[in-house]
Parts: structure tokens; sequence; C-alpha cells
């Protein structure tokens, strides 16, 4: 065999060597965070705090929160936020920064870089039970946050553990999948 013949399958196992080690790394990568979402819905406001009366204070009380979990911002035009009635919010020309976190609010205001609003004129999230859901632009599915009877998630009882009763009030903390119920209806 000629010297360059040698050379040239030399050099053929050590490329296909480092695309192995390549696909292996990025597999590793892949499984070390399987399923988790870029963003996710981080808490939950379901039932605004004192009388709901529909007015804007009282509907911008009730909220969901959506938190970048990556060092790179996030384009979320086009993302829509939907309750289980089919309520949606698009979002338009809104950039997630990284690690930031977006209040979206029911009612009306202005939108800023960490609060955006519905300008809704009636409440959305029902305070029995209800679906929060997250899809991108092309609608595939990023995260969902459910809370009361019909939860969709196994849930546990995180909250005692960590001293953190907010059901009595409408607020979760997605951290741990538990989501409040108060026994009140919206409407």
């Amino acid at each position: 065999m000629s010297v360059s013949a040698v050379s040239a399958r030399r050099l053929a196992a050590a490329a296909l060597a480092a695309a192995a080690v390549t696909g292996a790394a990025a597999l590793s990568a892949a499984d070390a965070r399987p399923n988790r979402p870029v963003v996710k819905i981080s808490a939950v406001q379901y039932d605004a705090p004192g009388r709901n009366d529909r007015s804007a204070r009282s509907l911008n009380q009730e909220w969901v929160e959506l938190t970048n979990t990556t060092r790179q911002s996030v384009n979320l035009n086009g993302w829509k936020l939907s309750d289980r009635d089919g309520d949606t919010y698009t979002f338009r020309n809104y950039r997630l920064a990284p690690r930031a976190t977006v209040r979206v609010h029911t009612g009306v205001g202005r939108d800023t870089r960490t609060d955006v609003f519905q300008d809704r004129r009636r409440e959305v999230w029902d305070n029995r039970s209800d679906t929060a859901t997250l899809r991108t632009d092309r609608g595939r599915f990023v995260d969902s946050a459910s809370w009361g009877r019909d939860r969709h998630h196994g849930g546990r009882d995180d909250d005692r553990r960590h001293g953190n009763d907010d059901r009595r009030n409408g607020h979760h903390d997605n951290n741990d999948r538990r989501h409040g119920h108060d026994g009140r209806d919206r409407h």
C-alpha cells in the first residue's frame, strides 16, 4: 500500500472517531435535560386577591408568569397562551430575555419588558379548575399548568412541605407542579 492510501485511511478513521465523539456528546447533553422546556409556566395567579369586580385593577391581578430557563433570548412572536375553554392570548413582537420572567396579565395595560396585557374585560382563568397551556407559533406544546380537581398533572403536596399554602388565595408557583384551589368560581 502506498503512503497516501494509508494517510487517507487514517484521516477517514480520525474523522469518523471525531464524529462519533461529537454525536455522543450531543446525545448525552440532550439526555441530561429530557422534556425540559426552554420557556416554562413558572407561576399562576388565577384568583385575583380581593373583590373580583372586573375592574382593570382586579383583572390585572390575575396573571400567568412565563420564565426563560436558558442563556439565550427567546422570540415569543406568535406563541399562544390559552385556557381550557379556548381563550387565547397571542404574543406580538416580544422577545423574552435570558433567564427572565414575563407576567401575562388578564386586563388592560401598557406592555413592558416584564409585563404584557391580554386587554380583556373579563376573567380568563377559572378559580375551581383550569389549565394554562403554552404553545409555539407553530402549535408545538411547550408547557402547561393545571389546578383544581381536574388537574392534568399528577400533582404533589409539596406546598405544605415547603410551607407554601398559597392555595387559599389562588396563587400557584409551578416549580413543583402543584396548583392551588380555593373552591370559589370566578363568575
